[in-house]
């Protein structure tokens, strides 16, 4: 085989690898049973305009923003509801208690909609949608409470 064939049979490859980055995944941790079992505790990382599509689609679902209350004031997402991601361990229970409700999380950037999104599922919520910031959100917002 030619060298040149050879790049391209390799440039193929990796463009391929690298846009299998791209598709929406579950992110996963573990936890450990009661009966000392692992079992996998996932979010899916989804895009903005899937998070989209979704909202679009009806159905029931929660738009979760988790950045302070003064960020989400400034502009956020038509709505959506503020707990903070630093609040979410002490405010899911009372504010989210359908655990198997949709509930699409995002920030400012997806640092924190990550770690939210995983606090979710590790308290046992079994539809979260990290859709990462408000910074990739190509469609409307609003400011105010």
């Amino acid at each position: 085989m030619g060298s040149s064939i050879k790049l391209i049979i390799i440039g193929l490859l990796v463009s391929a690898l690298l846009l299998g980055g791209c598709t929406s995944s579950p992110a996963q941790s573990t936890s450990t049973t009661d009966n000392g079992k692992e079992q996998a505790i996932s979010y899916k990382m989804i895009s903005a305009q899937e998070a989209k599509q979704m909202m679009d689609a009806g159905g029931s679902y929660i738009i979760l923003d988790v950045r302070t209350v003064a960020e989400y004031q400034a502009q956020h997402i038509e709505g959506a509801v503020v707990i903070p991601v630093d609040e979410i361990k002490n405010r899911a229970a009372s504010e989210l208690p359908d655990k198997d409700m949709t509930i699409l999380v995002y920030c400012r950037s997806g640092a924190r909609a990550a770690t939210a999104s995983q606090a979710l599922a590790n308290m046992g919520y079994t539809h979260v949608y990290d859709f990462g910031g408000i910074m990739s959100w190509p469609y409307g917002t609003v400011s105010g409470s």
